[in-house]
């Protein structure tokens, strides 16, 4: 059995380190005649200390405030022996104090939430959400670092106040490869990370409150880009001597016309392609992003495409040459000053494009579109989706035609 430890707690003034007649308070604890002192933070005047009785002479405001305070580290400092015991822990002087100070084994930091997510979801999420984590946690490192001169910091600290400060870090942040600023989504991105590495943390009952509970995410509403049918006819028109630049504009015409993502169509193999419903070639697949399965009819452009490369990929089990996501970008930004599209082209554009000029544009109802681009929920497709004006003004101009049929059949003499 093991024997029960013995506890002393003893106020003292440090009076080797007293400077102009101040002298800084400690408390002495002692488990089984081994001792460590632990600082108050405060100061008292040598000349006013009671050391039979621990505790501050006399009865003014600074006096009682001081006593007070003692009282609350004595009574704080019992409770946390009382812990251990309870936890059946070894109980020494130096526990004590770390528990104190919150800086025992009991009390997780974050480095230990980001190595957690990091091997717990290896397996889980992608390797671009992954990927975007790792540059979260290197954020919040260099904030650590740079602003609150540490390498780490207690779950438990993770406050408001560190929350809105992090904030403020990632909108003045300045890289010195000259990589830009955060934008606002950008920041509240990082944030929503951190958030969630938060939630992870209160579940496995490392933290006790919700960090964020006080705190709103606020993204800005941005308007995505996408392409109109003029644009796309031209893209489809555009010619180069550079090999790159051609087999970039097919692979971006491709995605327009089936609205796959850069990383769907450069995994796009024969496999994918099957005999669909109608005896007519699809796409069977499912996206990288979210696993969802997605089902495509191929139409002609994008077949009569596949039927280009066929040769081409006969010895690799992929269908289209696809560079990488950071070349393609920079091919697509090189043909859209070429064309003159004053857009910002990237390979996302292609899928909105389908979302709005191929499909929707073409009367191809919303469920339709989302169900094409492997949404799980309709509110998704929303944000791709959008009505062009010109489809705006033939559905108006429709409807136009035929309000005023309906007046000159029921009531000719009506004014309007």
């Amino acid at each position: 059995m093991r024997s029960k430890a013995t506890l002393g707690l003893h106020f003292l003034p440090k009076l080797n380190q007293e400077k102009n007649g101040l002298a800084p308070l400690y408390v002495r604890i002692t488990v089984n005649k081994k001792r460590v002192y632990l600082s108050l933070k405060r100061k008292v005047e040598a000349t006013k200390w009671d050391t039979s009785q621990s505790k501050v002479k006399g009865h003014s405001a600074d006096a009682r405030q001081l006593n007070d305070y003692i009282n609350q580290v004595n009574r704080r400092l019992l409770e946390v022996h009382k812990q251990l015991e309870d936890e059946q822990r070894v109980i020494t002087a130096q526990a004590i104090k770390a528990r104190y100070l919150g800086v025992d084994d009991t009390f997780k930091k974050l480095s230990d939430i980001l190595t957690y997510h990091e091997d717990k979801m290896r397996t889980i999420l992608k390797p671009g959400t992954l990927k975007n984590y790792k540059t979260t946690s290197k954020y919040l490192k260099k904030f650590l670092k740079t602003k609150m001169k540490t390498d780490d910091v207690f779950l438990k600290h993770i406050n408001y106040s560190f929350i809105t400060e992090f904030e403020h870090f990632l909108r003045t942040f300045k890289s010195k490869t000259h990589r830009p600023t955060p934008s606002n989504n950008g920041v509240m991105k990082h944030l929503e990370r951190l958030k969630k590495l938060m939630n992870l943390a209160q579940k496995l009952e490392w933290v006790a409150k919700e960090p964020f509970a006080k705190f709103s995410l606020k993204f800005t509403k941005v308007e995505r880009e996408f392409l109109d049918e003029v644009e796309v006819q031209e893209l489809i028109k555009f010619t180069s001597h550079r090999t790159a630049l051609t087999q970039t504009r097919d692979v971006f015409i491709f995605a327009c016309y089936t609205g796959l993502s850069w990383i769907d169509v450069k995994n796009l193999s024969q496999d994918h392609i099957v005999r669909g419903i109608d005896g007519s070639n699809w796409i069977y697949t499912a996206r990288e992003k979210t696993d969802t399965p997605v089902k495509i009819p191929l139409l002609p452009i994008p077949e009569k495409l596949l039927s280009r490369y066929a040769e081409k990929m006969m010895d690799s089990e992929l269908l289209l040459p696809v560079y990488s996501n950071q070349k393609t970008n920079k091919y697509l930004k090189e043909i859209a000053i070429e064309l003159g599209i004053r857009k910002k082209l990237t390979f996302h554009v292609a899928r909105h494009t389908f979302a709005t000029t191929v499909t929707l544009s073409n009367g191809v109802p919303i469920e339709t579109v989302s169900k094409l681009l492997g949404h799980t929920k309709l509110s998704t497709t929303q944000i791709y989706a959008r009505v062009i004006e010109s489809k705006v003004s033939n559905d108006m101009n429709k409807l136009r035609d035929e309000l005023r049929d309906k007046i000159d059949i029921n009531n000719k003499k009506q004014v309007m």
